[in-house]
């Protein structure tokens, strides 16, 4: 072992060590550490794929926490329109839908899979994208079942098959005993028997917003980023109005369908805007009538 007056160079004693202040790193906690080797545009492009990397996986999250009765409905279509509108604005930049592509195609670029913090998500696409990594064999990539399907049709699960129950004559508590006398207090079809009747103004909107859409097709306005927004209007405010199904409403989910799959810019040709104003004039037809059973 050395003694004091043995010690290389290398290692100076505690008792003779003198830090050189001209060697101290200035470093102001406050300000933005910004990544290397990247411009401004180049930062956008990736911050903005990095956002569509959290909400799909954030998306999937929330599908399954739905069907495991997690969130309420109201909250889970709340979240999940919120979701959806990102997604797409997020697609509206050229450069950025130009790089994403397609979601499959985004789902084998960039492996996601966990949820991540944004400066770590920022940090991970930056790599993959450096070194544009494919999805190999027996390589793990993105899956996202859950958060594919909704994307793909663009609207919230309860929008696409609006749920009514039917008040219950049972406990709400499944492994309480049963009483004969039990009468559930707290639902509104319980309380109020006229509750799950829709009102006069819900069912003019209803009616509003399926002419609204017609006439947008008869005055050739056919647009995707025109004509789903009217079309989303048309089913929201039907599931308002209407419980359970009826003649047509799956042409209505069939056109959002396809608009949504369509570009921003992108036009319906002479054939499909036949087609589509056909289809949702029986929709209207079908509504009417569930209106007068």
């Amino acid at each position: 072992m050395y003694t004091s007056s043995r010690l290389p160079s290398y290692a100076p004693s505690p008792y003779s060590y003198t830090p050189d202040t001209t060697l101290n790193a200035t470093i102001n906690l406050d300000e933005e550490v910004k990544l290397p080797r990247h411009g401004t545009a180049e930062r956008e492009l990736l911050d903005s794929l990095a956002e569509i990397y959290s909400i799909v996986v954030v998306l999937d999250d929330l599908e399954r926490a739905y069907t495991r009765d997690s969130v309420s409905e109201t909250e889970y279509t709340d979240i999940c329109s919120r979701l959806i509108k990102q997604y797409n604005s997020a697609l509206s930049d050229e450069r950025v839908r130009r790089e994403f592509v397609d979601l499959e195609s985004f789902k084998k670029e960039y492996d996601v899979s966990v949820i991540l913090g944004v400066s770590q998500t920022y940090e991970l696409l930056c790599g993959r994208r450096q070194r544009k990594r494919r999805n190999r064999g027996g390589e793990q990539h993105m899956d996202c079942p859950r958060a594919t399907e909704r994307l793909r049709i663009g609207l919230p699960s309860t929008l696409v098959h609006p749920g009514h129950p039917a008040p219950s004559t049972s406990s709400p508590y499944p492994f309480a005993p049963h009483s004969s006398s039990y009468q559930p207090q707290n639902t509104p079809a319980a309380s109020n028997p006229a509750a799950s009747t829709p009102s006069a103004s819900s069912i003019a909107n209803a009616t509003e917003n399926f002419i609204t859409f017609l006439d947008a097709l008869r005055i050739k306005i056919l647009a995707k980023d025109q004509l789903h927004p009217l079309l989303s209007e048309v089913i929201q405010s039907v599931n308002k109005v209407v419980e359970g199904d009826f003649d047509g409403r799956g042409n209505i989910i069939k056109w959002l369908i396809r608009l949504n799959g369509m570009r921003a810019g992108e036009n319906l040709g002479e054939e499909e805007t036949r087609e589509c104003a056909f289809e949702l004039e029986g929709a209207y037809a079908g509504f009417k009538a569930k209106l007068g059973d």
